[in-house]
């Protein structure tokens, strides 16, 4: 099947090249073809799992795509290209070829396509470099925004924010959540910018900038809802306990529902809150009845996996 696929493949070559010969009768080559061509060889390379092949073939049909001024399909073609070197595990590489077609995709016109084709590949290199996934998040974000599509800019702001939390890069978390509060107060979603309100007040207590976190719920005060919100209580409470060095307090909010289950990263900062110069002592009297028979704490990542924020 595969020496078959193979087969198949280089007769495609052999017909581009035809198509890009000139002669007497033949002025001019006839990249159109050719690059169907190219497209049609580089399935057949990917269906006989010559990944390389199968990449070399679609950048040859952007190549006459490119020729061709039909820019769209050249940057489907080097997106195509890069998925080739995801299936080798080469995701760098991969990255490289996604982000030039999504240089092709705004050139062409088509953003919205190159800010989704960004998010695709912040998905694919997540697992191995949180840094640029951050940066290709933002990218797309970015876009988005540009294009006043704010329900999905602020959707890609939240997935750079929480790994900026998980990066334990907490001024920027800071700053994106700001971003993220301001287009959630534009498009009206008033209860989402009571979670990042909290959000935020977990990352200046931890960053220990209680000013900043005051400030955040002080500011917040004028979101229509807050003042006497669940949300806004938690947050006073949290404050207050947190001023006083009162760490049950502190402990009884970060352990409540409404954190415990955010979304993990901000769970996590929830949980490991400490008072200054509490020591953590009662909080983790308090924790040991959770654990397991013999006493020890429950796994952290199991308690808050599948968070809703």
């Amino acid at each position: 099947m595969a020496a078959q696929k193979i087969n198949e493949a280089h007769e495609h070559i052999a017909k581009a090249e035809k198509c890009l010969k000139t002669g007497l009768t033949k002025w001019k080559p006839d990249f159109d073809s050719a690059a169907s061509e190219y497209a049609k060889a580089a399935v057949c390379f990917k269906n006989a799992k010559q990944y390389d092949q199968a990449k070399d073939a679609y950048l040859k049909e952007a190549e006459y795509q490119t020729e061709n001024k039909t820019l769209f399909h050249a940057a489907k073609a080097i997106e195509q290209a890069g998925m080739m070197m995801k299936e080798q595990k080469k995701m760098p590489e991969a990255i490289q070829y996604i982000e030039k077609a999504c240089m092709m995709y705004m050139e062409n016109g088509t953003p919205d396509t190159a800010a989704m084709a960004l998010d695709r590949a912040g998905k694919l290199i997540e697992p191995i470099n949180l840094e640029k996934a951050v940066d290709l998040y933002q990218k797309a974000a970015g876009v988005f925004e540009n294009e006043d599509r704010l329900r999905q800019a602020v959707e890609l702001l939240g997935k750079a924010s929480r790994l900026l939390v998980r990066l334990r890069r907490l001024d920027e978390a800071s700053v994106a959540l700001q971003k993220e509060k301001n287009m959630y107060k534009e498009i009206e979603n008033f209860p989402m910018c009571f979670k990042k309100t909290t959000a935020q007040v977990l990352i200046h207590l931890h960053r220990g900038d209680y000013v900043a976190a005051d400030k955040c719920v002080r500011e917040s005060y004028s979101l229509p809802g807050y003042s006497g919100s669940e949300d806004c209580i938690a947050m006073e409470t949290l404050l207050q306990g947190y001023d006083e060095q009162d760490e049950d307090q502190v402990h009884r909010v970060c352990s409540s529902p409404l954190l415990k289950y955010m979304d993990n990263d901000y769970a996590k900062l929830a949980i490991s809150l400490r008072v200054p110069g509490g020591g953590g002592k009662k909080k983790k009297a308090a924790a040991a009845p959770q654990g397991g028979a013999d006493g020890a704490p429950a796994d952290e990542e199991d308690d808050y996996e599948g968070g809703l924020c």
